[in-house]
């Protein structure tokens, strides 16, 4: 399991999320909501916890 810390304008973010769910290697386990970062109103971050998918080979 991989603990992400994703940062950027929220159109970044959430364009990045759709990727991530999307993705038939990955599965997303948790998601975060969106906070700001101090200091600036553009940039903001997102937590997301995610795996590896196994595949297993049919024989």
């Amino acid at each position: 399991m991989l603990k992400v810390r994703l940062q950027g304008t929220k159109e970044n973010i959430e364009w990045f999320c759709g990727l991530l769910k999307s993705s038939p290697q990955i599965e997303v386990i948790q998601m975060s909501e969106i906070y700001t970062n101090k200091g600036t109103n553009k940039y903001y971050r997102m937590y997301a916890e995610i795996k590896k998918v196994e595949f297993k080979e049919d024989k």
